[in-house]
């Protein structure tokens, strides 16, 4: 649901993402304030945003009338920023990962239910309207029956100091694919290196298996010579790819087809699939608007980013036992 309605929101955190919601939220009227610990982010937001207060303390913003917080701080913060939000009685917007271990982010989820408060986790794959457009290919069974998912997200840098690259790049990806398969999976293996810094991995790739067939793999790295960002599901009947640096979503008419016993690919031409031009932020953005106008949960609520999370955790405790498969607990997964 779209609205005229702008609650005011304020912005903690205003580095390297954070100055992109402030742009957002600034465009949709709706931006009150804006922290940072920095005087470059203060900087970058009276740039961005010279009509709105911009402060050091957080303390300020949780002390204040606004009626959301969001934040993009670096991720260990985020599980004590959204409870100290949560408790000031503020709706939260906050990055992804929510928080770094599963049982962090189920505490934040039941404050946040126990308040009666909007908590959105900022996957923003999941409003890009290429992959809403795929989501509905699959939900219509265009594709035929769903067998394989892949997903590469690579470049190189931004090398982070703070969280490896599967806790950094591997959300959107891990979140899509839930979306996607419309379940969890009951087992998580992962494998990876640590080639520019100790123990912080620079390169990953996770594979999820599914109680219904499907299987998943997720390729990760910020030490690739080129950038690429590509989805491609595999159904019975059809394929698509979506690449979001060229912004192409192609649907091929391409299977296997069996001729007397014998396996033959069937090969076609792709075809575009159109979608709109929206950014994908600011439909998050609005998302969240929305949702504190309706006290209706976004679809990157709490509850879906602590999905997330439990199989961020998984593939990480994989990763460190050099691939073991973790199989995760098919009840408990749900908090309704």
């Amino acid at each position: 649901m779209m609205t005229d309605i702008h609650p005011n929101v304020a912005v903690i955190g205003c580095g390297y993402w954070g100055k992109n919601l402030v742009r957002n939220f600034h465009a949709l009227g709706a931006l009150a304030m804006a922290a940072d610990a920095t005087e470059a982010g203060r900087a970058k937001a009276r740039e961005l945003a010279p009509d709105i207060a911009v402060v050091e303390d957080i303390d300020e913003v949780l002390a204040s009338d606004v009626a959301g917080a969001v934040i993009a701080t670096p991720a260990e913060t985020h599980y004590a920023l959204v409870k100290r939000a949560l408790m000031a009685d503020k709706d939260v917007f906050v990055e992804k990962p929510m928080a770094l271990t599963y049982e962090q982010g189920r505490e934040l989820v039941l404050l946040a239910r126990a308040r009666e408060r909007i908590l959105l986790v900022g996957h923003v794959m999941e409003y890009h309207p290429a992959i809403v457009t795929l989501l509905q290919m699959v939900e219509q069974g265009e594709l035929g029956k769903v067998r394989y998912i892949y997903s590469n997200r690579l470049s190189l840098g931004k090398i982070r100091r703070e969280e490896n690259i599967l806790w950094s790049f591997a959300p959107h990806d891990i979140a899509v694919i839930l979306r996607l398969t419309g379940g969890m999976p009951f087992q998580v293996s992962a494998t990876g290196g640590a080639y520019v810094q100790p123990n912080i991995a620079d390169v990953t790739v996770t594979n999820l298996l599914f109680d219904n067939g499907v299987r998943a793999h997720i390729f990760v790295s910020w030490l690739h010579p080129f950038k690429e960002q590509r989805l491609v599901v595999i159904g019975s009947e059809k394929m698509a790819s979506f690449d979001d640096v060229s912004k192409k979503l192609v649907l091929y008419d391409q299977r296997v087809a069996w001729d007397q016993g014998q396996p033959v690919p069937v090969k076609r031409e792709g075809e575009l699939v159109d979608f709109p031009d929206d950014e994908p932020l600011r439909l998050e953005c609005q998302a969240f608007l929305d949702a504190i106008v309706t006290r209706r949960p976004p679809i990157t609520h709490g509850e879906s980013g602590l999905r997330v999370v439990r199989v961020l955790q998984a593939a990480q405790r994989s990763l460190v036992t050099n691939g073991e498969p973790v199989r995760l607990p098919m009840e408990g997964v749900e908090l309704w």
